[in-house]
């Protein structure tokens, strides 16, 4: 298991981004949360095996139907042992 935390830029936020973030990650088997950033990035904690964060990250460089992902930023960060994967609403 490895923790990651990704950084995804573009038009992000206002395109069901973090509801298709949970869709996907909940079918992979990746824990963590996702969250929206006042700077219009979305932000994500995700915990998984690496074929499944592999599989994960591939999907957060193409993003929501809608959005348009120019750029994913990703750091290893400390296990939290999350159970889920939740949306976080601020």
């Amino acid at each position: 298991m490895k923790h990651l935390d990704i950084t995804v830029k573009g038009k992000v936020q206002g395109v069901s981004f973090r509801v298709a973030a949970k869709a996907v990650a909940d079918q992979l088997g990746v824990r963590g949360l996702v969250r929206n950033q006042p700077n219009g990035d979305v932000f994500i904690e995700a915990e998984a095996d690496d074929f499944m964060m592999d599989m994960f990250l591939e999907w957060c460089h193409e993003g929501a139907e809608h959005a348009v992902v120019t750029g994913v930023e990703v750091h290893d960060g400390e296990l939290k042992n999350y159970r889920n994967f939740e949306v976080v609403k601020k």
